[in-house]
């Protein structure tokens, strides 16, 4: 983040940091994604396979992006170049993600705290008593219209352009600081009331703790695989604008692993939160993109105390849905602000006039826009557009880019050296250089053919219908 005099500003130290980048990448994807892809991959088995690809898999595509962003001082855009000059249209690339995906994440985030209004408001019972369709209709405009989507749309924009206006330590880092901490407790508070006031709990528990061999699939293995790369905010400029901000006395693999403990506890606090109560209330895997929307109203007025229950619960994934949303526009007002040699103020306005009709554009996808226009599509009008664009093709050929940039263009070493600035040490070098070179770009690539055959009907190793599960990835950060 520049000033208006060209000094980029920097987090407060290691903590802020920390907070501030772990609460880029928890979001929509623990509390959603993740429980939605533990239940539909067998439970326990992919909540171990997803904790291995975490913690080496994600671990060093995260160390690359932040040491990029902190050798160079620059945002996503100017990276790039600034260590290679002729690789100045990879940044390029890692610019236009952010701007389509944070245009929709302010849709689905304004759901939310339409979600949070209502059950606060106490229409609980109106939500669940709607046969099962009122997430659907109300997106659609069938219940009051697409202008109130919109209302919420311009809501839920119009608080993350508040706290990226205050500006990295008094808007980002002090939204973190306490934003993070009270996603925590709500999570750990939800989970131990649903442990204690729940009947057969312990049914649900047991199927989403304890692995079983046999539902050990390859989809689990590219669930798990794709669940990190949108859970850890990997290719989409988050990471290399934030590390654009990071202090040279702060230790990157330090502050990498914390930041991955973060988000990988939070994701399977979530999954103990959500999938054991829509385990044994029957309403678990079936739903599908509905879990959060409409299996999770049913589970609330079905259970003791849940019309206090759910506006805490909504209120959860409001502050979860705000932080990465933040991260998000920050990673795009910081390209703006780059490409305007440091003007922030700027590089705000210029978000608002690219970003306010594009996430218009995919509120009336729902309605007058619905369109279908083949594989593009996923059955989610201008929204499903936007997702799958960013989703099955640019993040994955930025990512595999940015390995090969790192592998063969400016070399291993350059990041090495800039983890280990100042006297830092880096004890997971070996394990770095090895999955850079050889792991993450053949794993990425693997995802990027499935991907593409799976969306143009080729074929599919997943389970269930694959538009289904491509449309989920509407709501999966």
């Amino acid at each position: 983040m520049s000033h208006e005099n060209g000094e980029r500003a920097k987090f407060s130290g290691y903590i802020g940091f920390v907070l501030a980048a772990a609460a880029s990448a928890v979001g929509l994807g623990n509390l959603w994604r993740f429980p939605y892809l533990a239940s539909h991959y067998g439970g326990g088995i992919f909540v171990i396979i997803y904790i291995l690809v975490a913690v080496t898999f994600g671990f060093s595509l995260m160390i690359a992006e932040i040491a990029i962003g902190r050798k160079t001082g620059k945002s996503c855009l100017h990276a790039f170049g600034e260590l290679a000059r002729k690789y100045r249209w990879l940044g390029v690339i890692c610019a236009l993600v952010p701007i389509f995906v944070v245009s929709y994440y302010f849709v689905i985030g304004g759901w939310v705290a339409k979600w949070f209004a209502e059950t606060a408001l106490g229409h609980l019972s109106d939500m669940s008593g709607y046969a099962g369709n009122y997430w659907w209709d109300y997106v659609t405009g069938g219940i009051a219209g697409l202008g109130d989507p919109a209302i919420w749309f311009f809501v839920f924009a119009g608080l993350c352009f508040v706290c990226v206006l205050l500006g990295v330590d008094k808007g980002i880092e002090k939204v973190s600081r306490v934003l993070m901490p009270a996603l925590l407790v709500m999570i750990i508070g939800i989970s131990a009331y649903n442990l204690i006031a729940l009947d057969g709990i312990w049914d649900g528990v047991r199927f989403y703790l304890s692995p079983d061999i046999g539902e050990l699939t390859g989809g689990t293995f590219l669930g798990a695989i794709s669940q990190v790369f949108y859970s850890m905010s990997l290719a989409m400029g988050i990471m290399i604008t934030y590390g654009s901000y990071m202090r040279k006395d702060t230790s990157i693999e330090k502050s990498v692993r914390n930041i991955s403990l973060i988000d990988t506890v939070v994701a399977i606090l979530a999954g103990l939160m959500i999938v054991p109560p829509a385990y044994i209330f029957g309403m678990g895997d079936e739903k599908g993109m509905g879990l959060m929307f409409e299996a999770m109203p049913d589970v609330f007025s079905s259970m003791p105390g849940g019309e206090f229950i759910a506006p805490v619960f909504y209120l959860l994934v409001l502050f979860a849905a705000l932080t990465s949303a933040v991260s998000l526009l920050e990673a795009v007002v910081s390209v703006f602000s780059d490409a305007t040699n440091g003007r922030r103020n700027r590089a705000i306005v210029l978000s608002l006039i690219v970003l306010i009709p594009l996430g218009i554009l995919a509120v009336l996808g729902f309605g007058p826009l619905m369109t279908d226009l083949g594989p593009f599509d996923q059955g989610a009008g201008i929204l499903g557009i936007f997702d799958t664009l960013t989703n099955s093709i640019m993040m994955p050929i930025a990512a595999i880019l940015t390995c090969v940039f790192i592998a063969v263009v400016i070399k291993t070493r350059a990041i090495t050296d800039e983890v280990e600035a100042e006297g830092q040490q880096f004890r997971s070098k070996e394990l770095f250089e090895v999955m850079i070179k050889f792991v993450c770009p053949i794993l990425l690539s693997f995802m990027l053919v499935l991907g593409l055959a799976d969306m143009f009907g080729v074929f599919s190793i997943y389970r269930g219908d694959s538009q289904h599960l491509l449309w989920m990835e509407a709501l999966s950060r």
